[in-house]
């Protein structure tokens, strides 16, 4: 399973990059997240347990994960490797990209889909992806172009990611 959500924000890279990388303040800037918790601090990163909601209509379908985050402020990037939950192995990465006076900014999921005989790489292909995947990285994505366009993060800090 493949998936790349992408949208352009009109911020400079650092801008959006912050507010990619500050992931406990995703609940405060993406309504569709339920929490997000450092498990375990790291330099470049840590261990993040994450929840959000896929909105089905009025009705949201709760998910919850668990990952190694690592963050490359020289690229930069923002890599995760599921552990925990039902997307166990999946490797994700955000790339920022200038583009004149905004940002280029995609996420790409990657994954071989759950351990279920006979049936998990089809629901990680036709459901998993498509559904849930893209359905909650696209809002995502949204949710951040809104913050940072909005004037969020305009000094990024110091020392305080993840």
């Amino acid at each position: 399973m493949r998936t790349v959500d992408r949208i352009r924000v009109r911020a400079p890279v650092e801008r959006v990059f912050e507010s990619a990388a500050d992931v406990e303040r995703w609940p405060e800037m993406l309504s569709h997240y339920r929490w997000v918790r450092i498990l375990e601090r790291r330099l470049d990163g840590g261990l993040v347990e994450m929840a959000a909601w896929r909105p089905f209509g009025v009705v949201g379908y709760p998910t919850w994960w668990v990952s190694e985050m690592r963050v490359d402020r020289a690229t930069p990037a923002v890599h995760y490797r599921h552990v925990r939950g039902i997307t166990t192995g999946m490797d994700v990465v955000w790339r920022f990209v200038p583009d004149g006076d905004g940002t280029d900014v995609s996420i790409l999921h990657q994954w071989t889909g759950p351990r279920w005989p006979l049936i998990g790489r089809a629901a990680a292909e036709l459901v998993i992806g498509p559904v849930f995947v893209h359905g909650i990285a696209s809002r995502t994505l949204a949710g951040i172009k809104r913050h940072v366009e909005a004037g969020g993060h305009e000094a990024p800090h110091q020392g305080r990611s993840p």
